[in-house]
């Protein structure tokens, strides 16, 4: 192998590999047109004909495809319009999964078990005339019995067949005519009822959920055409006429289903006043659409035409999970947003009228808003149920569905569950909801009104001058402190351990301890004996078997069979005191009352404390009360932390809490030290640094003088310094990400300042200093000894940052290059003068080392 390629072999390689990136750039930019531009394009230009409501736009389709008129903006509406079709079809096989694993509905599934013990009945008839083994049945037995003088004549006449031959002859012919006949009546007799038999067993059998599985060796690769293959044309075809069909079946056809039954009610007034006119619309239009294949079905039923019926059923379940998803999901949460929003209009000393015109002048915005307020306060009250049920007798809550129920798919009780229980759940949900939002928030900000009138309404209000300040702060405040005060604050344990101390002390006053906790003695009898039981030998017991049905019944019936037959599940028995509905009701009482007072102090103490904190930093100017509220509720977090500590080491004696205070206070010093490294210095330094580079050059102009915020630079650097850790977390093995993970590892307990100092803080500190000061001493003391003009020097110092990002950046572009050509030069001396894993040519000091060595020709 020489040690220099000739010039022709480099730029041959060159060529090849230019020509081979060309055509991979022909075929990836064909792919993400083809993807990008004319999948989500073809959507929304079909979208828009169809919604448009004439027919001039049909006739024009062809020639708005070619149109390149707001190309990106219906590339971005076609996206949207592709990911809406994309999760209906998802959502529809989905759903067949559930169907399939989980059973029909018992009212889609009774007409085709009657019609299959009928067939079953008719298959069963045959086999019972034959009886057991080809045997005769019973009336054939008893019938000798019964006439016994023509078995005699019947002898008598076959003896005298046997005696003459002419008539033996004549009989055999007869016996043969007779067989014949009746063979061919039971061919014809079992052809019918076989033709009735099959015809039922396709009735039964037919199933609208047994789609083909067709490409299940398909990759993703090929699909979207990134194997090199023209395959993915196919696929685009494909994909545009399963949008088409989508947007025509499940937004075309509802849509204009309630759209006339709306124009035709009068109800369009009211339904424009709403802003959201296409959304009421088509749910409307799904509603009907659902009334129609529930009475098509009643007619196909009474009709008995099974394959139609099995089909309307199967629709009419996916309307109905689809509302009823809608209901839960969108609906509810809306509405308790609205009603969280209506009871805490005097807290922000707003109104209805102030709703209203925020409504009218942002109603997506407004309604979103809203809707993840009430998504908020939903999750929360199912955490706290969850935490409830983990204190309670399990039984206590068996009003409330347990969302950890291995055996609780809310999807299952939407097909199986008729509407007008939906109904009723959905009514009490409300009631429950909206209940406890009036006790929590409505009546203690009543309260307060009445008691310290000077304390509302909160101060919210954006009215800082310094641009985006507001937003960074409240950016850090649920980025930083809300996440450290919940995953570090042990908030849960202590919760929970209130929650317990408020239901024992609730129990011993009303004597419900049995009916709330339980009896501990009757648990620990009852475990012993459950680990007796799981001890001794499994019996067979034949008799549950039975209960067991076969497999022909279908999964779903099997694991409601074994699922009931040890009784109701989650269920401890109690001790029932006199007058219990009248300790329930004081309970009750109870709860409310400590509801109130709960929510009284946490509206109150946090905002307090926060604001008295603060008036020591900024004096009597007002602050946004996010920030004061946090304050407080940290402080609040921190006093009770120390006072849950000392609590826990009193029980040790002095010289333990001595020892502890000692630890617990180097640990606070050195968190301190690593906090103001690591959580302010370099957080600081980051965000001035982005400053000087992003936002003055595109922000201030050459004639303008930049101003700096400190705290917002600070509170920006925050988040970006947490945005380049998940990043280098999630990258490639190199050493900030290795300091980084052992930092982690350590925890505060085991904190290492010297490890953090030297490995982290130091050289980040540095590298940032650097990036600051060097830019800085370049263009404030080089430049102006140059001699260069006024202008000049505040060119080269308002531009000098972005200028070196942008020399970093071609320098790594060039360095990334080079080595690319140094492995293109390799690749090219290989494929030229490498054979497998063998030199054919070798150096000149290599022969002559290895001279001795015979030379063997290169095995082909």
């Amino acid at each position: 192998m020489p040690s220099r390629l000739p010039v022709q072999d480099i730029f041959a390689g060159l060529v090849t590999s230019v020509g081979t990136a060309i055509r991979y750039w022909f075929h990836y930019t064909l792919v993400a047109f083809a993807w990008l531009g004319v999948v989500p394009l073809t959507a929304c230009r079909i979208y828009k004909c169809l919604f448009t409501g004439s027919v001039s736009s049909l006739l024009t389709l062809p020639l708005d495809m070619l149109s390149t008129e707001n190309l990106l903006a219906d590339c971005l509406q076609g996206c949207f319009v592709v990911t809406c079709t994309l999760c209906a079809f998802i959502s529809l096989v989905w759903l067949r999964e559930q169907i399939i694993h989980g059973g029909a509905p018992q009212w889609l599934e009774h007409n085709l078990q009657a019609a299959g013990n009928m067939a079953a009945q008719a298959n069963e008839a045959p086999a019972a005339a034959a009886g057991p083994g080809g045997e005769p049945p019973p009336q054939a037995e008893a019938a000798p019995a019964e006439h016994p003088p023509e078995e005699e004549e019947d002898e008598e006449e076959e003896e005298r067949a046997a005696d003459d031959p002419e008539q033996q002859e004549e009989a055999a012919d007869d016996l043969e005519a007779d067989n014949e006949e009746e063979e061919e009546e039971d061919e014809e007799a079992g052809a019918e009822d076989a033709e009735a038999n099959n015809g039922g067993q396709d009735d039964m059998n037919w199933n609208a959920l047994e789609w083909d599985r067709a490409a299940e060796e398909l990759t993703w690769e090929r699909m979207l055409g990134l194997d090199g293959s023209l395959v993915f044309l196919e696929h685009v075809f494909w994909v545009v006429s399963l949008n088409t069909l989508f947007i025509l079946v499940f937004a075309f056809c509802p849509y204009h289903i309630g759209h006339f039954s709306v124009v035709g009610l009068g109800f369009e007034e009211y339904v424009q006043a709403s802003h959201f006119e296409g959304l009421i619309t088509t749910i409307v239009g799904y509603i009907l659409l659902a009334m129609t294949l529930i009475l098509c079905h009643g007619l196909a039923a009474l009709v008995r035409f099974q394959r139609s019926r099995r089909l309307l059923g199967v629709c009419y379940i996916v309307v109905k999970v689809s509302l009823l998803v809608v209901v839960e999901i969108g609906v509810f949460p809306l509405i308790c947003g609205w009603w969280l929003d209506i009871c805490s209009l005097e807290m922000f000393d707003a109104s209805l009228k102030d709703r209203e015109l925020s409504f009218k002048s942002a109603p997506g915005t407004t309604m979103f808003l809203h809707w993840l307020v009430g998504m908020v306060y939903v999750f929360y009250f199912a955490s706290f149920i969850l935490l409830l049920r983990e204190v309670l007798r399990p039984g206590v809550l068996w009003f409330l569905r347990n969302l950890n129920d291995p055996d609780f798919n809310p999807v299952q009780e939407m097909i199986h569950l008729p509407i007008y229980r939906h109904l009723r759940r959905f009514i009490l949900s409300v009631v429950v909801f909206g209940s406890i939002v009036l006790l929590m928030l409505w009546l203690p900000i009543r309260m307060i009104k009445l008691i310290l009138p000077s304390f509302l309404p909160y101060n919210v209000m954006l009215y800082s001058d310094a641009p985006v300040s507001e937003l960074s702060l409240e950016l850090l405040l649920l980025q930083v402190v809300l996440p450290a005060l919940l995953e570090q604050g042990h908030t849960r344990q202590w919760l929970k351990g209130l929650v317990r101390a408020w239901t024992v002390t609730a129990g011993y006053l009303l004597d419900l301890h049995s009916y709330l906790l339980g009896d501990q003695e009757e648990n620990e009898a009852n475990q012993q004996a459950a680990n007796n039981n799981n001890n001794q030998p499994p019996r067979n017991n034949n008799n549950n078997l039975n209960a067991i049905p076969v497999v022909g019944e279908g999964l779903h019936a099997a694991h409601q069979a074994i699922l009931h037959q040890g009784g109701p599940v989650g269920f401890q028995p109690y001790h029932r005191p006199l007058r219990f509905p009248f300790r329930i009701g004081l309970l009750i009482a109870l709860m409310c009352i400590t509801l109130l007072v709960a929510s009284l102090v946490c509206l109150t103490l946090p905002v307090f404390a926060g604001r008295w904190l603060m008036s020591f930093w900024t004096g009597s100017s007002k602050i946004h009360e996010l920030y004061t509220a946090a304050c407080g509720l940290y402080v609040c977090w921190l006093s009770i932390r120390g006072i849950t500590l000392l609590l826990a080491w009193m029980p040790q004696g002095r010289r333990v809490i001595l020892l502890k205070v000692q630890e617990w206070s180097l640990m606070i010093v050195k968190s301190v030290v690593v906090a103001v490294l690591v959580a302010g210095v370099i957080p600081l330094l980051l965000g001035l640094l982005f400053q000087l580079v992003i936002v003055a050059p595109l922000r201030v102009q050459l004639d303008q003088t930049p101003l700096f915020y400190p705290w917002q630079d600070w509170a920006l650097g925050v988040l970006h310094a947490k945005i380049i850790a998940a990043i280098t977390l999630m990258g490639p093995q190199w050493w900030l990400k290795t300091v980084i993970e052992q930092v982690y590892a350590n925890g505060i307990r085991n904190i290492d300042l010297h490890f953090i100092i030297r490995k982290l803080a130091a050289p980040v500190i540095s590298v940032l200093l650097l990036s600051l000061s060097v830019p800085y001493v370049i263009a404030f003391g080089i430049t102006p000894l140059l001699g260069v003009t006024p202008e000049m020097c505040v060119l080269v110092q308002r531009r000098i940052y972005p200028f070196l990002l942008m020399v970093l950046v071609l320098l790594g572009i060039l360095t990334f290059q080079v080595r690319q050509f140094k492995r293109l030069y390799e690749h090219i001396k290989n494929d030229k003068y490498l054979v497998g894993q063998r030199l054919v040519n070798y150096e000149r000091n290599a022969s002559r080392v290895s001279g001795a060595m015979p030379d063997f020709p290169p095995q082909e």
